[in-house]
C-alpha cells in the first residue's frame, strides 16, 4: 500500500509540522528501532523547456558513420516511465525547467507541457527557474493546468515563500507549494524535498518581490532534520541548482541520500559508442555527504532527450547500500546515412538491421511513442505548424551553442559539425549571430551583448524556419539601448564572468558581443580577466583599443538592461535614465535578420567576441 502525504510549509515551528503529519492526520507515531532495507527505483526526466517534440535530426556515430534519427519527444518518454510503472517501490520525478523554450510554450503558455506531463502523473514536480520567466502570475497558470485531471502532481519548493496573498499563496503558503512530500512504500516512508536555485531565479527570472527565496543547503538540512525528528530514514533531495552544485551540496548536509537534479542540463553516463563524448560523469555519480556516507546523484540531461532511471537499495538501517540505473536516450528506428551525394536517406533493412544490433548493449533505445501522449501532442502540434513551416533564410554552416568557451558539456552534441564546438575560444556561434542581428537592427549602437544562456539551441545547418528561430530565442525580451563609458563596458564584462566565477551564479551570464573582441583568461582575479578589448565603432571598418573615457551606445535586451544574470552595472545606467527601449522584439530582430540576409553563417575569426581563451585549468583553447 502506498500513501501520499502532502505536509505544512517548513518554516512553520517543528512541533506544528510533527501535529500535521502524524497525529493529525491520524497516521501512528514512526516505531522505534532500526528501518528495514528497501530498494526504491526512481525515474526522471528535467529541463525538458517545452521541447514536446522529437529531435528530428539526432545524429549518432556508430563505427564512426554519421546516422540520423529521431531523438526524444514527450510521448517517448510517456512510454518509457509507463513501460516502468510495474517496478517496485517507483518515484516519477520532474526537477523542473518545464516552461519556456519552443513555440508550445509561446503559442500554449504551458497549457500543453501539462497536458504532456498529465500523461506521466508525475509524484512530484520541483520548480526550476525558468517557471518564473512570466512571474508568479505566469507561474499559477501553468500549475492551475496541471492540476487538472487525475494526477494530483505534488509541487514542491522548501526554499520558496510565497507572500499570503499572492498568486502562489492567495489564502495560505501552501497554496500550490509544498516543501516535501512523503511516500509510503510498505513500512516505510521516504521524504522527498524540493529545493529551488535561489540565486539564478531571482537575478535571471521574474518573481515577485514579496516572494521570498532562502538558502538552499540551510532549507534542505533544516528540512531534513524535521524529517529525522519524525523518523524518516530515507531522503532524497528533488533539486533544481546543477550538477557541481549538487555535489556541493552533498558535502555539506547530513542524513541526505540521493539528489535527482535539474538546471546545468547535464549528460551523465557513458554514450562514446554512439560518438559522444561530453558526459560530465558517470550516472549515478556518487558523492559522500558530511556524515562520509554515499549520495546517489542523477541527472538527465535535456530537452526530453534522457530518460533516467535509477536503482537505490538502502540497508536495514536506512542508510544507501549500493545505487545504480542508466539513463536512456529513446529515438525512431527512422535510420539514415549519407548516400554518394552527401544527402541523408533512410538505410536499407541490412543497414537497418546492423544499426539496431550495434544499439543493443548501449543506453540508446528504439522507442515506439506512447499513443495517449502522441494524440495530445498532435492535437497541440495542429495549430503550429503553419508558423513552425514559414521559412526565413538558411544557415550554411552549424552555429554552435555555447555557454562557456571549454565547458564539459557539448550543448550541441548530435549537430553535425558541432562535434567539438564547446573546446573552442570562439565559444558560441549562434550567440555572435545574435548580438550581430541586434547591432544590425538598433541604429545607433556600436556594441550589442548577448548572454550565452539567453541562447537555447544550436542552428544546424539546412533550412532556418520561423519555428527554429522561436526555439534559439523563445522568450518575450525587447532591445534597449544604453550609454556607457569604455571603463563601464569593461565592468559590464566582468560582472558577467563574475557571476559565474565569484558570485555563485549562473554561467548563462558568460558575455558575448558584436563591436565588441578580447583576450580572456579565467584563471585570473576580477578586473584582470579581460584584457586587449577592442572596439569597431558604428559606421567603422577598423577595430581599435577601447577607450574608457569614450562613450558608446550598446544595445542588449531588456532582462540584462534591467540587471538579470548579475549585470549590476548595466542596470545601474538604466536607472540612472541613460537608456532607450526601443520595442523591437528580440526574436524578431533575429527573424528580421535571417531574412534580410537570406543565408547566415559562421562570422571570419576576427570578428568573434572571444580572440584568445585561457580556461579555468590553464588550458588555452585553440
Amino acid at each position: 500500500m502506498r500513501q501520499t502525504l502532502r505536509p505544512a510549509s517548513p518554516f512553520v515551528t517543528l512541533p506544528a509540522i510533527g501535529c500535521l503529519l502524524a497525529a493529525c492526520q491520524g497516521l501512528p507515531p514512526p516505531a522505534p528501532g532500526p528501518a528495514t532495507g528497501i530498494e526504491i527505483h526512481i525515474a526522471h526526466i528535467n529541463d525538458h523547456h517545452s521541447n514536446l517534440e522529437p529531435q528530428p535530426d539526432f545524429e549518432l556515430r556508430l563505427d564512426g558513420v554519421p546516422t540520423r534519427v529521431a531523438a526524444g519527444g514527450f510521448p517517448r518518454l510517456t512510454a518509457l516511465f509507463k513501460a516502468s510503472s510495474e517496478l517496485p517501490n517507483l518515484l516519477k520525478i520532474h526537477a523542473g525547467d518545464a516552461m519556456t523554450g519552443t513555440l508550445y510554450h509561446t503559442l500554449y503558455n504551458g497549457e500543453a507541457d501539462a497536458v504532456l506531463m498529465n500523461t506521466v502523473c508525475f509524484d512530484v514536480f520541483e520548480l526550476g527557474n525558468h517557471e518564473f520567466d512570466e512571474g508568479d502570475a505566469g507561474l499559477r497558470r501553468f500549475l492551475d493546468h496541471l492540476r487538472q485531471g487525475p494526477c494530483r502532481t505534488t509541487v514542491l519548493a522548501a526554499n520558496v515563500e510565497p507572500a499570503i496573498g499572492s498568486p502562489l499563496a492567495p489564502t495560505d503558503a501552501n497554496d500550490y507549494l509544498q516543501p516535501y512530500l512523503l511516500r509510503q512504500f510498505g513500512d516505510i516512508r521516504v521524504g522527498i524535498i524540493g529545493i529551488e536555485v535561489r540565486g539564478k531565479t531571482m537575478n535571471s527570472s521574474r518573481p515577485l518581490p514579496s516572494t521570498r527565496f532562502h538558502d538552499e543547503v540551510e532549507t534542505a538540512q533544516k528540512v531534513i532534520d524535521q524529517l529525522r525528528a519524525m523518523g524518516i530514514r530515507h531522503i532524497i533531495l528533488v533539486t533544481h541548482q546543477g550538477y557541481e552544485a549538487d555535489q556541493a551540496m552533498a558535502a555539506r548536509l547530513s542524513e541526505v541520500d540521493v539528489i535527482i537534479g535539474g538546471d546545468s542540463h547535464t549528460l551523465l553516463g557513458d554514450f562514446s559508442a554512439i560518438g559522444i563524448a561530453s558526459a560530465a560523469g558517470p550516472y549515478p555519480t556518487v558523492a559522500r555527504n558530511r556524515d562520509g556516507d554515499p549520495v546517489c546523484i542523477g541527472q538527465a540531461w535535456e530537452y526530453a532527450k534522457i530518460f533516467g532511471l535509477m536503482r537505490v537499495r538502502f540497508d536495514a538501517h536506512g542508510a544507501v547500500a549500493s545505487c545504480g540505473g542508466s539513463p536512456t536516450l529513446p529515438v525512431g528506428d527512422d535510420f539514415r546515412q549519407q548516400d554518394g551525394s552527401g544527402s541523408f536517406v533512410a538505410v536499407d533493412a541490412t543497414t537497418h538491421a546492423h544499426i539496431l544490433g550495434a544499439l543493443r548493449g548501449t543506453d540508446v533505445r528504439p522507442v515506439v511513442p506512447d499513443p495517449v501522449a502522441q494524440a495530445e501532442l498532435l492535437r497541440f502540434a495542429s495549430r503550429l505548424d503553419e508558423m513552425k513551416r514559414q521559412r526565413i533564410g538558411t544557415a550554411s554552416d552549424p552555429l554552435c551553442l555555447v555557454r562557456v568557451p571549454g565547458e564539459t558539456t557539448n550543448r550541441s552534441a548530435g549537430v553535425s559539425g558541432c562535434e567539438n564546438g564547446n573546446r573552442l575560444a570562439r565559444g558560441s556561434d549562434i550567440a555572435q549571430a545574435v548580438a550581430e542581428a541586434y547591432r544590425q537592427a538598433s541604429r545607433l549602437a556600436d556594441i550589442a551583448l548577448q548572454n550565452g544562456g539567453g541562447i537555447r539551441t544550436p542552428l544546424p545547418r539546412g533550412e532556418v524556419t520561423y519555428g527554429t528561430a522561436y526555439t534559439v530565442l523563445p522568450y518575450t525580451n525587447v532591445l534597449y539601448e544604453l550609454q556607457l563609458t569604455g571603463r563601464q563596458v569593461t565592468e559590464v564584462l566582468e560582472d558577467a564572468v563574475g557571476n559565474y566565477l565569484d558570485r555563485g551564479g549562473s554561467d548563462g551570464s558568460h558575455p558575448y558581443a558584436a563591436g565588441l573582441r578580447w583576450h580572456l583568461d579565467l584563471r585570473q582575479p576580477r578586473g584582470s580577466r579581460f584584457s586587449r578589448i577592442e572596439v569597431r565603432a558604428k559606421n567603422r571598418d577598423d577595430w581599435q583599443a577601447i577607450d574608457p573615457e569614450r562613450s558608446y551606445t550598446v544595445v542588449t535586451s531588456d532582462y540584462l538592461a534591467t540587471g538579470g544574470d548579475g549585470y549590476s552595472t548595466l542596470a545601474r545606467i538604466n536607472q540612472a535614465g541613460r537608456s532607450v527601449n526601443t520595442y523591437l522584439s528580440y526574436t524578431q530582430t533575429f527573424v528580421d535578420y535571417l531574412q534580410a540576409r537570406g543565408t547566415v553563417e559562421r562570422p571570419p575569426a576576427a570578428e568573434y567576441s572571444h580572440q584568445r581563451v585561457i580556461a579555468r585549468d590553464g588550458t588555452v583553447l585553440p
